[in-house]
C-alpha cells in the first residue's frame, strides 16, 4: 500500500528544518511532491550551538541538562511550524497525510560508546500536527553495534535504480559532515561517512566573515588552497578506514588550521571535503561511473568543481540535474525511511553502518 509521507530534516549544518512530501510503499518511490524551507533565526542557531557544546558531556540519551531542554522546545516547536506552512502553503489536507517522518537535531553521535542523541519531542509534534510521527531512526542500529550512520542509502538505492544506468553509482551527500551510498545493481549497497562536509568550512566562514555559509563558493573561487596543510589533513587515519564508518559533526573541529585569509581557508577547507571524499573511491569495489551530488554542497559551484577534478573521469552531476532535489533529498529519505519503519523494512545494513544483521528502526508518536 502507498503511503503518502511528509519527511523533517534539520541536519548538522544547523541552517533549517527542511520539509518534503513523498508517496512510497518503503520499497519504491511513486511520486515525489513539493518541498519547503523553515530557516532557523540566528537566536535559534545560536541556542543549538550552545547545545551542541554542551552535549559533549552527555552520557545518557534521555538527558537535557543546561540548554538542551529548551534547545529540544525550539526544535520541537520550529518543526511544528514548518509542517504547518507546508500543509497550508501547497493545501494539503491533513487527514491525507499518513504520516510524518521527525529526525529531530542530532546534538551527540558516539555509536563507538553505544550513545547517538537527536533532540526534538516527537509527542509533542505529533499533538501539535494531528498527524502520526515516526522518530528516533538511529538509535536500534547504534544499540546493536551499529555506527547509526548514514541512514539515507536505502533511499539513495531506490532512487538511484530509476535511472537505469551502468555500472556503479556514487550519491554523495555533503551536508555538515559527507557520507557516500555506493550503488552496483540490486545486490551492491555500500554506505559511510567520509569526513568533513560544510562543517568546518561554514564554521570558519562564520568566525571570519560573520556570514552562514560561503555562498556558493565564491569565497573559496578567489583563494589559494594550503596545499601542505591539506596533505597533512588527509593523512588523518579515519580516511584509510574501509566502510562503514561515521563521525560526528565536531570530529575534525580540534583539528589545527593554518592563519589563512578568509578566501585562502575558503579554499582549503574546501577542498578539504573535495579530498576526503575522492578518498573513498580506492576503497570501494570499483570506481564508480556515475557520481550524483546532494546537500547543501551541491551549492557550492567550487566545490563541484574540485569534486569533477578529483573524481574524474566519472561523470559528477548534482541531484537537480538528475530531477532529484539536492535541497530536499533528506526530508525525502525520512519520509520513505518512516514507511519503511513503519512496514518492519530494514533501515540499516551491515555494509551500511557496520550493524550485524539488516535492521529496523523507528518509533511512532501518535495525536
Amino acid at each position: 500500500m502507498m503511503l503518502t509521507a511528509i519527511g523533517l530534516m534539520s541536519g548538522t549544518s544547523l541552517d533549517g528544518v527542511d520539509v518534503a512530501l513523498i508517496k512510497t510503499d518503503g520499497r519504491r518511490v511513486a511520486a515525489l511532491g513539493p518541498s519547503s524551507y523553515r530557516p532557523y533565526t540566528e537566536a535559534e542557531r545560536a541556542l543549538l550551538r550552545q547545545a551542541l557544546a554542551e552535549a559533549t558531556q552527555l552520557e545518557r540519551r534521555e538527558a537535557r541538562p543546561g540548554s538542551l531542554a529548551e534547545a529540544e522546545r525550539v526544535v520541537t516547536i520550529a518543526h511544528a511550524e514548518a509542517v504547518a506552512a507546508f500543509v497550508a502553503q501547497h493545501k494539503i489536507a491533513k487527514d491525507a497525510v499518513d504520516l510524518v517522518g521527525f529526525h529531530g537535531q542530532t546534538v551527540l553521535h558516539r555509536p563507538a560508546s553505544k550513545l547517538t542523541i537527536q533532540i526534538g519531542d516527537a509527542q509533542a509534534l505529533a499533538k501539535a500536527i494531528r498527524i502520526p510521527v515516526v522518530y528516533d531512526f538511529r538509535a536500534a542500529d547504534v544499540a546493536s553495534g551499529g555506527q547509526g550512520a548514514p541512514f539515507v542509502p536505502v533511499y539513495h538505492r531506490a532512487l538511484a535504480q530509476s535511472l537505469g544506468r551502468d555500472g556503479p553509482v556514487l550519491v554523495v551527500n555533503i551536508g555538515g559532515v559527507s557520507n557516500v551510498t555506493y550503488i552496483d545493481g540490486h545486490d551492491t549497497l555500500i554506505a559511510c561517512d567520509t569526513g568533513p562536509g560544510n562543517a568546518l568550512l561554514d564554521d570558519f566562514v562564520f568566525r571570519t566573515m560573520g556570514q552562514a555559509f560561503d555562498c556558493e563558493g565564491r569565497l573559496a573561487a578567489q583563494g589559494q588552497v594550503d596545499a601542505a596543510w591539506l596533505a597533512q589533513a588527509l593523512q588523518h587515519p579515519f580516511f584509510a578506514k574501509p566502510a562503514p564508518k561515521s563521525l560526528d559533526r565536531n570530529d575534525f573541529a580540534g583539528l589545527e588550521q593554518g592563519k589563512w585569509s578568509a578566501t585562502d581557508g575558503a579554499a582549503t577547507l574546501t577542498a578539504f571535503t573535495a579530498g576526503a571524499i575522492a578518498a573513498i573511491v580506492p576503497l570501494l569495489p570499483k570506481p564508480p561511473q556515475s557520481v550524483v551530488i546532494t546537500g547543501g554542497g551541491a551549492r557550492n559551484l567550487t566545490m563541484m568543481r574540485m569534486l569533477r577534478e578529483r573524481l574524474a573521469p566519472a561523470q559528477v552531476e548534482s541531484a537537480d540535474a538528475l530531477g532529484w532535489s539536492a535541497d530536499a533529498m533528506e526530508a525525502q529519505a525520512f519520509g520513505f525511511l518512516a514507511a519503511r519503519g513503519l512496514k518492519g523494512l530494514p533501515l540499516s545494513y551491515p555494509a551500511t553502518t557496520g550493524v550485524a544483521f539488516p535492521m529496523t528502526g523507528g518509533l511512532v508518536a501518535r495525536p
